[in-house]
């Protein structure tokens, strides 16, 4: 007998099973079926709402603002939004993931407060070299990041090319990303003294300040060391259908590289949104006007390698500044990502369930390695689950789960919410409050080969 029946319209990666059953042995999913369900200690029948894969957000800043405790507010966030899976950026306050021990705290911190599975990231700095990159592999890192950027010389540094370099030749003989924060410093820097002294400001400043060429640039040298190296490169937020364009011209070339999209970058538009919502939409790299179009584009013609969040855990203190130069970047997307991305693709008369199960959950598993227990709703996964509701939903942001209670998405109509999440079978969001416990949440190390694995394996 299984310890628990999840009934509801189960979306597989073959099929979607009105009727649907998936049973549930030891955390993980051991039979799914149709019509007339097995026998269990417990069923739970969610009618005809959608039963979908729970989400692998490929992209979260937990620690930004509280530190590693912030990893609690993060993770229920997570769980209200049908994540059951965070992969956490390495830059953490204060310092970055960049050394085994950093590692290990984060992996206590994780044990201690999670609600939700996280797997992490790591780095490396001008300090650490390349040197304990092996460390980290060995803990389980699931990809690399740096930045072409100095947010802080401390917590989010610039990583010259010789050592970008040196990373990605250590890389190559394994399958690790090794992702980019892709902007031109000196353009960018440039263009924001320009804008200052000429007294510009707002959100649309911001975006001319940081150009689609500093993107491009950032993005085109990386790419080129990469092939040259033969390393898997990534850059982790491209803004226009143009810089998925480049990236297929270097995957036609036979470079292992991809791209990734942050969801909010197809839901606002830097002139049609701007004026309402300030700096509430200011994240790095911009927002740009009339660009949603292409890169609708650029997903429905699998240029897309996955769509994350990019969520940032800074209060709205850190947006109420007299200049758009001095806002933080930034926007909380942990909760909303699943509902606004099934939103937008409906509304444009995609197949909001299968794109939302292979975009969200199935190939950010593949990607960073852990598809032996994630990403789909598959007999051997662990039964991660996230329960759809359609309908017409106002979103508020006052009732967030994530701790900061904002959101550029406040007030909107979304047309779905998740009703339910399980974390290995045990629901842990009930639809209206949390239920596990912290500590509940585990960390996950990278297994699987991923999209490029060489001979060999990892």
């Amino acid at each position: 007998m299984y310890d628990r029946i999840i009934k509801g319209r189960i979306v597989t990666d073959a099929d979607i099973l009105n009727d649907g059953w998936v049973a549930v042995t030891d955390g993980r999913i051991a039979e799914i079926g149709q019509g007339t369900a097995a026998q269990a200690r417990e069923t739970v029948d969610h009618g005809t709402d959608y039963i979908l894969p729970g989400v692998v957000d490929g992209q979260t800043h937990a620690t930004s603002c509280q530190g590693l405790k912030g990893i609690e507010e993060t993770t229920q966030g997570a769980l209200a939004g049908g994540v059951t899976t965070l992969v956490d950026m390495p830059y953490d306050n204060p310092l970055p993931l960049d050394r085994p021990e950093r590692f290990d705290a984060k992996a206590e911190a994780i044990a201690t407060h999670a609600h939700a599975d996280m797997a992490l990231y790591g780095t490396l700095t001008t300090e650490t070299g390349t040197g304990q990159l092996q460390a980290l592999r060995a803990r389980g890192v699931v990809a690399f990041k740096i930045s072409s950027f100095e947010s802080s010389p401390t917590r989010f540094p610039r990583i010259p090319a010789d050592l970008m370099l040196d990373l990605m030749e250590a890389l190559a003989p394994t399958d690790l990303p090794i992702g980019l924060h892709n902007e031109d410093q000196e353009i960018v820097l440039a263009r924001m003294v320009a804008a200052r002294a000429a007294g510009e400001d707002g959100i649309e400043a911001h975006a001319r300040a940081r150009p689609l060429a500093a993107e491009l640039a950032a993005t085109g040298h990386f790419m080129a060391l990469g092939e040259a190296a033969g390393a898997h490169v990534h850059p982790v937020h491209l803004t226009a259908q143009a810089g998925f364009d480049l990236v297929a011209s270097f995957t036609a070339r036979g470079a292992r590289a991809t791209g990734e999209l942050c969801v909010h970058y197809l839901a606002l538009d830097a002139a049609e949104d701007g004026a309402r919502l300030g700096a509430r939409m200011k994240v790095n790299p911009p927002i740009r006007a009339g660009a949603i179009d292409g890169l609708w584009r650029a997903v429905t013609g699998g240029k897309v390698a996955l769509i994350s969040s990019d969520h940032s855990s800074w209060p709205i203190d850190n947006k109420l500044t007299a200049s758009i130069f001095d806002a933080g970047a930034g926007v909380p997307g942990v909760e909303t990502l699943l509902p606004l991305f099934w939103t937008l693709a409906e509304r444009r008369g995609l197949d909001a369930p299968r794109l939302c199960a292979t975009m969200l959950s199935d190939r950010p598993a593949q990607f960073f390695g852990i598809d032996h227990a994630k990403g789909r709703i598959a007999v051997g996964r662990e039964a991660d689950l996230a329960v759809l509701e359609t309908g017409s939903f106002p979103f508020e942001a006052s009732r967030a789960h994530d701790g900061l209670r904002w959101s550029p998405f406040d007030g909107d109509i979304f047309d779905a919410r998740v009703v339910a999440t399980y974390l290995r079978g045990a629901m842990a969001w009930d639809g209206s409050k949390i239920v596990n416990a912290p500590g509940d949440g585990r960390l996950v190390k990278r297994m699987t080969g991923g999209w490029f694995a060489p001979t060999g394996g990892t």
